[in-house]
């Protein structure tokens, strides 16, 4: 989501309580179209980060400082030389435009008292940083638009600043319901389109949740709304609109089931009520956080490619394997049958007639009669040992096949817990083990490099809201670590039934386990496995000490012959995770 008028009102209100009337001290612009500025004020030191990048506009208080070019741009140089140690003394937006303005009041070369405007249009590909002076003349942008690159406004030093009218819209703050109707309701659009197109500030996610609250489908044609409809939308927009002017915010990131961030808001967005909402206490904190999870993911989902690719190629030869040996082994079937007719030709074969191509004998085993095929150039003698023989032949592929159709099983199962520890990484330090698993089970060349691969990634450790420690693996070597190296014998474990899936190990320090801590731990086994999509996850749990590792199986196989089982949510919100 881009950074709407709304959230950039919440990001004023906090900068108007943090640096409003603070003095800037550094000014630096560590990237081609990003400032950083030092501000102290009577709260403290903040830095904040003004980005008119392209791709992703942003302004936030970064707690984060960034390395800066050796030779300061020309821009950056600029601001310095105006307003260096300068007063920020007005941080406003007009309307609820995607812009802001930074009134600065500065000593000039004369010792004179001179006020600039440093403003921050957020407008995607559009977005810019323009530095003018008190009369509205720029003298400089960080990004130079001519007449050749927009026949709308040219932003060029010395030219007039004034905001760009290419769409006709209302400003939400101060639109009547007559004004509403007339114009949302009039529109041949979807209403959350009709929404958005109208007004300035104006986001597609905060219009498909007005439409939300309002039970409306925001699809249908606004022009389809009955008008009893249209008046109940105008008044939920009405209350979000008052609790924007009120400065009454809520700063949030919603994240999927994989904890994978879906959107920031600063406002409630009750439309994702089925995911979970994980609230902060400024919007700078949800823009720093939002997009730092969204690289790290981006980051990790780049990094995971070659190995997911390797796995997955894998994965799908042992498929094709698996198929193939299974159709071979239903071919072995008929063996029985010519062990069958072998014995019925050694027992009734001095009935047989010379040169008979057939005959007729009692099955004993099932009490019926069957006619048994004859080679015409052959004894009966010598039938029986060719049935014998093609008997022996398919048992002995029988036996093979059943053998190698449970190592391509075993692979299988393997391999697919690789690709979900995968989807499960977090870090770049959790696909280490991952790679090294993939190595060694041979799909992955070693190179030896004289040094040995450093782990650095641990299990989860969470603790119950009873107080007892639980963890979990990330791969199938932390998942052996726990089991039969940190486990004890009367410790829990529990795995999802049926599904690749982490190890979940709870402590239980000789007491009897409190239901709320055998739920908490299942759902934790529900939520760090394949299955953690489905509505309810059957999660088996038994005591460490009814868990064994068979010989010679792949890293994280076990069984187990007594459990007990129980149908969880994979929801983990509440359970809390202790950073190690």
């Amino acid at each position: 989501m881009a950074l709407d008028g709304i959230v950039i009102s919440n990001i004023i209100d906090e900068l108007n309580h943090t640096i409003l009337n603070g003095r800037i001290s550094k000014i630096a612009q560590p990237e081609a179209d990003e400032l950083l500025l030092t501000i102290k004020g009577t709260n403290g030191q903040h830095r904040l980060l003004l980005s008119a990048g392209a791709s992703l506009p942003l302004i936030y208080l970064s707690s984060v400082n960034k390395p800066s070019p050796m030779t300061a741009p020309n821009f950056c140089m600029l601001l310095r030389k105006h307003i260096a140690n300068g007063r920020i003394i007005k941080i406003w937006q007009p309307g609820l435009e995607r812009i802001i303005h930074f009134e600065i009041e500065h000593f000039n070369e004369m010792g004179d008292l001179c006020r600039k405007d440093l403003i921050l249009e957020l407008m995607g590909k559009h977005s810019n940083l323009i530095f003018c002076d008190d009369k509205g003349m720029i003298i400089d942008s960080i990004k130079h638009v001519s007449a050749q690159t927009s026949s709308v406004r040219e932003v060029l030093p010395g030219r007039e600043y004034f905001i760009a009218q290419t769409q006709d819209k209302l400003n939400p703050l101060e639109t009547t319901e007559q004004d509403f109707l007339e114009h949302v309701l009039s529109k041949p659009l979807p209403l959350a389109k009709a929404l958005y197109s109208t007004y300035t500030g104006i986001s597609p996610v905060i219009a498909e949740e007005l439409c939300f609250r309002a039970s409306l489908e925001s699809l249908q044609s606004a022009k389809t709304i009955p008008e009893l409809a249209g008046i109940h939308l105008f008044r939920i927009f009405s209350r979000l609109m008052e609790d924007v002017a009120a400065n009454r915010y809520d700063p949030c990131i919603i994240l999927d089931d994989h904890g994978v961030p879906v959107e920031f808001s600063s406002v409630p967005l009750t439309m994702y009520q089925d995911m979970e909402i994980r609230q902060y206490d400024t919007v700078s904190e949800v823009l720093e956080q939002y997009f730092a999870m969204k690289n790290t993911v981006t980051r990790i989902r780049q990094k995971s490619s070659d190995l997911r690719r390797i796995a997955t190629t894998a994965l799908d030869r042992n498929r094709k394997k698996y198929e193939l040996q299974k159709k071979q082994l239903k071919d072995t079937e008929k063996r029985d049958k010519y062990k069958v007719y072998g014995e019925l030709i050694h027992t009734y074969g001095y009935t047989v007639e010379p040169g008979a191509r057939s005959f007729e004998a009692l099955n004993y085993y099932t009490d019926e009669m069957i006619t048994i095929p004859l080679d015409d150039k052959l004894s009966p003698q010598e039938n029986a040992q060719k049935y014998f023989e093609k008997y022996g032949k398919l048992k002995r592929t029988y036996e093979a096949l059943s053998e190698l159709i449970r190592e391509t099983e075993a692979e299988i199962d393997h391999l697919e817990s690789i690709c979900t520890f995968m989807d499960l990484a977090l870090s770049e330090e959790d696909l280490v083990q991952v790679k090294e698993e993939l190595t060694d089970a041979g799909y992955i060349r070693r190179k030896y490099t004289g040094k040995k691969v450093k782990i650095t990634s641990r299990p989860f450790h969470y603790i119950s809201s009873d107080g007892y420690d639980m963890y979990v693996g990330k791969n199938n070597y932390q998942n052996d670590e726990l089991t039969f190296r940190i486990a004890s014998g009367n410790d829990w474990w529990f795995h999802a039934k049926g599904a690749p899936g982490s190890h979940v190990i709870v402590k239980t320090k000789g007491d009897e386990l409190p239901d709320r801590t055998f739920e908490e731990a299942a759902r934790l086994a529900a939520h760090y496995s394949k299955n953690r999509n489905a509505e309810k996850v059957e999660i088996d749990y038994v005591e460490k000490k009814h868990v064994k590792k068979p010989n010679g199986s792949k890293p994280g196989f076990v069984v187990y012959y007594t459990n007990y089982s129980m149908m969880i949510e994979s929801d983990i919100s509440g359970i809390q995770l202790v950073s190690d």
